[in-house]
């Protein structure tokens, strides 16, 4: 019986070692484009949106969306998080001068792009009504954001002002009427 047993194990052995080492026939291929590699290429048409696929579909956000691009911020902030974002408007930053706008989106200047970028971004996920006024959140750049809650009404360093959040899968996204500068250093 021990050596049924020992034939029968070392049969399931070879199987599973022969289907582990066979190759599927390469994919037919398409005219479709080829996913982005890292968390922003999971394609999931089922789940609640992310942070980034909610930027992605508002028509409101197109020069985040495009800054957030230009300092290779798309998988981290597609990951899993809990993150909220601050997210300005493309009126927000039509409010900075054009050539502040224009260098910041200079591949030489990735890293101060992503300084205010991260800037905007609080690990965790912190809703309207949990804000307290003269609360300070510390910012995924390491700088400290001030809000202030007065009437109802939430401020971000006592300029921008939360006009909508969204829920996402990975946390929150405040929508402001301003773009954050972090404090000079």
């Amino acid at each position: 019986m021990k050596r049924l047993f020992y034939a029968l194990l070392a049969a399931c052995f070879l199987l599973v070692g022969f289907a582990c080492t066979q190759t599927s026939a390469p994919a037919e291929s398409s005219n479709a484009a080829p996913l982005p590699a890292g968390q922003s290429g999971v394609q999931d048409d089922v789940s609640q949106k992310n942070i980034v696929q909610v930027a992605v579909g508002s028509k409101d956000h197109k020069t985040l969306v495009a800054a957030v691009k230009a300092a290779d911020l798309v998988d981290a902030l597609s990951n899993a998080g809990p993150f909220t974002v601050f997210a300005p408007t493309d009126e927000a930053f039509s409010k900075l001068p054009k050539e502040t706008l224009d260098n910041l989106m200079k591949p030489e200047n990735k890293a101060a792009l992503s300084n205010i970028l991260e800037y905007h971004t609080y690990v965790g996920v912190i809703k309207t009504e949990q804000m307290r006024d003269g609360q300070k959140l510390n910012q995924v750049n390491l700088d400290n954001i001030v809000l202030g809650v007065k009437d109802g009404k939430v401020t971000v360093n006592g300029n921008a002002h939360i006009l909508a959040s969204v829920p996402c899968s990975n946390g929150i996204v405040h929508v402001i009427d301003a773009v954050l500068l972090p404090p000079e250093k």
